[in-house]
């Protein structure tokens, strides 16, 4: 799926781990930090992504024109 202009995140990898659980890692358009979501089955969770310092892991995101 092609991210949309308008789309605050943009999804950069997904894994399944069995059958209810997978994991996307997430990059927000605005300030380029990393976020991983996991579910399994009816629950999830959101988290930033860290360095082994424990700063936010942060990606550079080309600006849309």
């Amino acid at each position: 799926m092609k991210p949309k202009k308008t789309d605050r995140f943009i999804c950069v990898e997904r894994t399944s781990c069995g059958l209810a659980s997978s994991g996307e890692v997430l990059i927000d358009r605005q300030t380029g930090v990393n976020y991983l979501f996991a579910s399994s089955g009816h629950a999830g969770g959101l988290t930033v992504l860290v360095d082994t310092e424990g700063k936010p892991i942060v990606t550079a995101v080309p600006r849309e024109e």
